[in-house]
């Protein structure tokens, strides 16, 4: 886990540790959503968010090199 920057938002916190878990588990969302101990829907839901707000999110079961890793 990484240290994060003071004055840094929650929901940024949150952002960052869910790309980085995902990153970890390779793009698979089933894993990923177990170790963060949230349901499926609401790991694809995040995502879809980060997505239509311009963050790269790897496409399942794939990690892109410039895809966020924290």
């Amino acid at each position: 886990m990484t240290l994060h920057e003071t004055g840094q938002s929650l929901a940024d916190i949150e952002r960052d540790y869910i790309l980085e878990t995902l990153a970890h588990c390779q793009g698979n969302r089933t894993h990923t959503a177990k170790i963060l101990k949230i349901s499926v829907r609401s790991l694809r839901m995040k995502l879809q968010n980060y997505s239509l707000s311009g963050i790269e999110v790897a496409a399942p079961g794939k990690v892109e090199e410039n895809v966020r890793e924290i």
